[in-house]
Formats: C-alpha cells, sequence, structure tokens
C-alpha cells in the first residue's frame, strides 16, 4: 500500500502498517520527510525546528515503538519542561506557567491575584473533561456509526453539560477568571493549538491547558526534529520505503476503488492509498476526476503563522525554552486574523528557543529564537508589507518586554510566510491546522479519515479528524492502521 506524504502522521501510519506486516511505501514530493516538523540550518551555526514547537502526549509516540516490540528510550527520549511558558503581559507582568498544577496556581495568585483554590479547580475540570472525551472524540473515528454505540460514547456526552463545556472559550474562561482579563487571555491563548479563535471557538477546547498542566509538556533529546527521524529509522527498520523528490500527480481509481497512483516516474498498483497530504489539494489536485466533498473542503480554515527565524548573538537568561508575549487587546487581535483577514498592529509574539535545551542549536554565547505570529491563511493578502509591518511590530513589543533593542543583535535571519508554507507543505492556504474549530460542530465537519465514495482511501494528518498538532496527527494515524487492520 502506498502513503502520500512523509508529515508526521504519513511516517506514524506507515510504521505502525508496517508492524502489522505490510508493504509500505512513502511518496514525498520534498527531498527528505518531516513536512512542516523538518529541520534546517542558518549560517553561523544556527539549527532550527521549522515548524511545531510544543511537544505533549509523548506515548503517543512510545506506543508506536511499543507496538513493534521495540524500547522507545532505544529510539527517542524526551524530558518534562519546568517551567512549561514564560508569560509576558501588556502591563509588565511576569508569570511562569510551572508543570506542577498546585505551584502554577500559587503563582497565579501571587502574580495575578486569583485565588489558587480557583485555578485549581479550574484545572481539575480540564482533567475530568478530558478523560470523558478523549477516548471517544480523540481516539475513534467520528464517522463510523459503531463509535457512536458505544457505552463510552454515550458516558461521554452526558458528562458535556455537567463539566460546564456549553458556551465558547472566552465565555467559559471569562466565568472562571472574569475578574482577571490577563489570566483569561492566557488560557484564551489555547485556542491557537488548533488555529482557532477563543471568541468563536467551542468551550470544549478549555480542557486543553489539562494536556501541559495536568500531563506535561515535553522537550525531545535534540529537538522536535528527532520525532520524525526515530519513527523514520523504525519504519525503514520495518521494511517501510521512502521515495523522496517523487511528487505524486494523481490518485488512480477505477469503478469506485483505488487502483495505484501516478507519479512523473511511473505508474504503480495500489489497492490502497493513505494521503497524509492536506485534503483540499487531494481532491483538487490528485483525484480532479471525482466528485469532492465541497462542504467539507469549504469549510473556515485555521489561522496561519508568520515566523521570523533569527540567530541571536547574546543570550537572555530571563528567557526559557517557551516564551509568550501578549497583546494589549487579545480581541481586536483574534477580529484581525478571522475577520478581517489581516494582521493586528499590535501582536502576540511566541518565542521558542531550542539552545536552551540543546546548546548546539547556536554558538556559545548565542541563542536560536524561532519568533511566530498568528496570522490569516493566505487568501493573496500583500505578504511582503504585512511581514514588515509584523516584524517591525516584533522587535517593539521584545524591545519592550525585554528592555533591549533586539535587532541589531539578529545575525541572520529565514522568513516563513503563509503562501511559504503553502508551497513548502501543501498545506492549503498555509492553514496550519486544516479548518478551524470555530463553532460546535467542528470536530464533526472534518474530513473522516476515509473515503466514502472511493473503497481503499483514507486520509491522515493535521486537515482531518480529529485535527492538527502532533498529538492529533499521530492519533490520525492510529485511527486509520486500526480501519485498515480491522478490514
Amino acid at each position: 500500500m502506498a502513503v502520500i506524504g512523509a508529515g508526521i502522521a504519513g511516517i506514524a501510519v506507515a510504521a505502525r502498517l508496517a508492524v502489522a506486516g505490510r508493504a509500505v511505501t512513502v511518496f514525498e514530493a520534498g527531498p527528505t520527510f518531516g513536512g512542516k516538523m523538518h529541520q534546517f540550518a542558518l549560517p553561523g551555526g544556527y539549527r532550527f525546528d521549522a515548524g511545531p514547537s510544543l511537544f505533549t502526549l509523548p506515548q503517543l509516540v512510545d506506543d508506536i515503538f511499543r507496538l513493534a516490540g521495540r524500547t522507545p528510550s532505544d529510539y527517542f527520549r524526551y524530558e518534562r519542561l519546568d517551567p512549561i511558558t514564560n508569560y509576558f503581559f501588556a502591563d509588565g507582568t511576569r508569570l511562569h506557567a510551572w508543570a506542577d498544577a498546585a505551584k502554577f496556581a500559587a503563582e497565579v495568585e501571587q502574580k495575578l491575584g486569583t485565588p489558587a483554590t480557583e485555578v485549581t479547580k479550574f484545572l481539575k475540570r480540564a482533567g475530568r473533561a478530558y478523560d470523558a472525551t478523549a477516548g471517544t472524540f480523540l481516539h475513534k473515528s467520528l464517522h463510523k456509526a459503531r463509535t457512536y454505540f458505544s457505552p463510552e460514547t454515550l458516558r461521554a456526552v452526558a458528562a458535556l453539560p455537567q463539566l460546564g463545556l456549553l458556551g465558547t472559550m472566552h465565555q467559559r474562561h471569562e466565568s472562571a477568571f472574569g475578574a482577571d482579563p490577563r489570566l483569561v487571555q492566557l488560557f484564551d491563548r489555547y485556542a491557537t493549538y488548533n488555529g482557532s479563535d477563543p471568541y468563536q471557538a467551542p468551550a470544549t477546547l478549555s480542557m486543553i491547558p489539562h494536556l501541559e498542566h495536568g500531563i506535561g509538556a515535553f522537550y525531545p533529546e535534540s529537538g522536535i526534529y528527532a520525532i520524525a527521524e526515530s519513527l523514520v529509522k523504525l519504519a525503514t527498520e520495518f521494511g517501510v520505503k521512502f521515495r523522496y523528490n517523487e511528487p505524486v500527480e494523481e490518485i488512480i481509481t477505477a469503478e469506485k476503488r483505488v487502483t495505484g497512483l501516478r507519479t512523473a516516474l511511473d505508474v504503480y498498483d495500489f489497492g490502497r492509498v493513505v494521503s497524509n497530504m492536506d485534503v483540499v489539494p487531494t481532491y483538487r489536485r490528485l483525484l480532479p476526476h471525482q466528485p469532492a466533498p465541497e462542504r467539507t473542503l469549504s469549510q473556515p480554515r485555521s489561522s496561519s503563522a508568520l515566523i521570523f527565524y533569527w540567530g541571536i548573538t547574546r543570550e537572555f537568561p530571563e528567557l526559557d525554552v517557551h516564551n509568550i508575549f501578549f497583546s494589549a487587546d487579545y480581541k481586536a487581535e483574534f477580529d484581525a486574523i478571522f475577520q478581517q483577514k489581516t494582521v493586528a498592529d499590535d501582536v502576540t509574539v511566541y518565542v521558542n528557543i531550542t539552545s536552551k535545551k540543546t546548546p548546539t542549536d547556536a554558538p556559545p554565547g548565542h541563542e536560536n529564537w524561532f519568533v511566530m505570529v498568528n496570522v490569516p491563511h493566505d487568501q493573496g493578502q500583500d505578504w511582503a508589507a504585512l511581514t514588515h509591518q509584523t516584524r517591525a511590530a516584533v522587535l517593539r513589543k521584545l524591545r519592550q518586554a525585554l528592555g533591549t533593542d533586539i535587532a541589531p543583535l539578529i545575525a541572520t535571519e529565514k522568513v516563513w510566510t503563509p503562501p511559504g508554507i503553502a508551497a513548502d507543505t501543501s498545506s492549503f492556504g498555509g492553514a496550519l491546522y486544516g479548518s478551524s474549530s470555530n463553532n460546535a460542530l467542528a470536530a464533526f465537519l472534518r474530513h473522516p479519515n476515509f473515503s466514502g465514495r472511493l473503497e481503499g482511501l483514507y486520509f491522515c494528518g493535521g486537515s482531518v479528524h480529529p485535527g492538527g498538532g502532533i498529538p492529533l496527527c499521530l492519533l490520525s494515524a492510529k485511527i486509520v492502521s486500526s480501519l485498515i487492520n480491522e478490514e
């Protein structure tokens, strides 16, 4: 069978299927694996992970090695982060998000004034919500009838009203922490974990903080790229063939089933094909003669990112691996992204510095800064102008928060814009997570992990169920491999 795309979900599904004894070939348009999870170097000795930077639910990676009868730590190692994130608010307040929930709650009480008991209560409720729903809504297909007749699903649905998860994320956080807009803003930011707007996204997403404070945030030894690298090693050991620089041009079908695929080099016979490519270009480019699910493909897209990769010529001890510099008006920032399709004048800035954990990622005394701003997906905006405007806003915010002019410290630079993300990763419009989760039914409107029209066609990755981000992409691979093995 074939897998189209060597992103993290494509690699994971190939490994799972190979461990189950299937012959798998992965076709990748680019020169190497990883998709958004690739790595690169800039002059002067700076290494960067290109895309994802936060790592949660590491057991989803470990599970694949255990499935293969291997010891995970022989391939892949990681450590729990503490603190998880350093927060810098617009009013000058600084806060450490400690891994331990009780310690984090105490920090909030000390710095923001909200009682620690309120924070602890909120996080416990998030944990109960996650435990009640994840097994159904993340680990199973939402497009198979048997999912809805299981006792587990009935319990999950029954639990939602009791957990106070009706309304939007922002409403949920405001009801819990309305006395301090800074804490509301802190928890609202978790909507960005799947490219959504907290003022529209359902309150069910308020369970996301549990992943960090209930389970933990982690740093892979050598960086995020090590996740893909370790799984490719495992897949190769089980016979998976990777064909790089060979983009698929068409998925071949006959009589409502998949029969193979075509590249510029050859035509291949395959009875099953898994597409790890974004679902929109999969239909538009690879299945041009098949009717497309237009309602699904027209769902509003998630946000994208404008990323500056900077080699910085000094160290900042007040920063850690993950750092957030908040805007003064979060509502205006999200309105700019999702309503006006542009970038606000005042933006929230995320700075990831892997050299804090992997010193070889930058020269001695230097740091590698991955600087990201959430922006709309590409719809033809003037990205040259927006990049120039946003870069200036980022430097202004960092200078205000750190008391240092960052511009003279930038020794080398690379920029990744939404059009660049779209071109490099086949993500429609550069949307990082496929469709957004800006309505209560968004989870059910995502494309399923299989085709209802073509037998033998499956889908994994961030544009389909259960969504984007490393954990959900790994879960999509698990769902697809289960569907195929059950057949």
